[in-house]
């Protein structure tokens, strides 16, 4: 287990912070790529084990005003800077004579490769089964992983025109328009016209109160939901939704904590009839 103190994470995260502090996410997005250097040390960071005493040291920043600050930029930074790997990726892909091993060489690969099969077997999920994807994105994994790996049908929902229709040139790309759909749109496209089987929340899907409380109002009984969090070593400090409660008529029902190569535990709720 790690020997690190409190004060040698907030020095790091101090060190880190005057670099991004005043970046905008499209400076993020397409601004120098000496960021990686940022990215990288908060991901080893991140990915580092505690010992119980100074992890209530740590918990006590999350509560620190003084800090949000800090703890915001950062946030923002992983959350920027891995859309910004995402979209590269998906470019490579669309000029790649083989677009398959062009994903597979994405370093988080894996990761997905794990999440995906936590999601189907967290979810009880049945080839031929229909989930969706809110938050996917412009390299939308989840889905690709699932229908690939697991025969299902997806549907991604993206915000952003423009990332939802690279992810649409990506899916076209890969082979597998005729199992995913990629809508524009946001939470409030729900309910949806087709029935869906697990609505998985990305994790840098916002505003989530706005999200969970719109998918319990207008989600028959018994829909199953998934989303993730960080509660593993240091990345809980560096996720600040990680405290996130859903409402009360979505209860939770499974809890799957992470195993390598992946970090997120993934939360199962289900929409109680009441």
């Amino acid at each position: 287990m790690a020997k690190i103190s409190k004060d040698s994470i907030c020095s790091t995260l101090l060190e880190i912070c005057p670099a991004i502090m005043d970046l905008s996410d499209e400076e993020i997005l397409s601004g120098p790529s000496d960021l990686e250097g940022p990215f990288h040390r908060l991901d080893v960071l991140a990915s580092l084990e505690v010992e119980d005493d100074v992890g209530a040291e740590v918990e006590s920043l999350l509560r620190d005003p003084g800090f949000r600050q800090v703890l915001e930029a950062v946030t923002r930074l992983r959350r920027v800077y891995s859309l910004r790997l995402e979209i590269e990726r998906a470019r490579l892909i669309l000029d790649s004579p083989d677009p398959w091993e062009t994903l597979k060489g994405f370093a988080f690969y894996p990761n997905y490769l794990t999440l995906a099969r936590t999601e189907f077997e967290g979810a009880d999920l049945k080839p031929g089964d229909r989930v969706v994807f809110l938050g996917s994105g412009p390299l939308p994994l989840s889905l690709i992983v699932l229908c690939r790996e697991h025969g299902l049908e997806g549907i991604g929902i993206e915000r952003e025109p423009q990332w939802a229709e690279l992810s649409r040139k990506v899916i076209e790309k890969l082979g597998l328009s005729t199992r995913i759909e990629i809508l524009t749109g946001d939470h409030f496209s729900f309910p949806l016209e087709k029935e869906c089987r697990l609505v998985m929340v990305a994790a840098m899907a916002q505003p989530k109160d706005e999200i969970f409380d719109h998918l319990a109002r207008v989600s028959p009984p018994g829909t199953k939901i998934s989303y993730r969090i960080y509660e593993k070593g240091l990345r809980r400090l560096l996720d600040i939704d990680s405290s996130f409660s859903p409402p009360a008529k979505l209860q939770e029902h499974l809890r799957i904590r992470p195993e390598s190569p992946v970090n997120n535990t993934v939360v199962f709720l289900t929409r109680k009839a009441h």
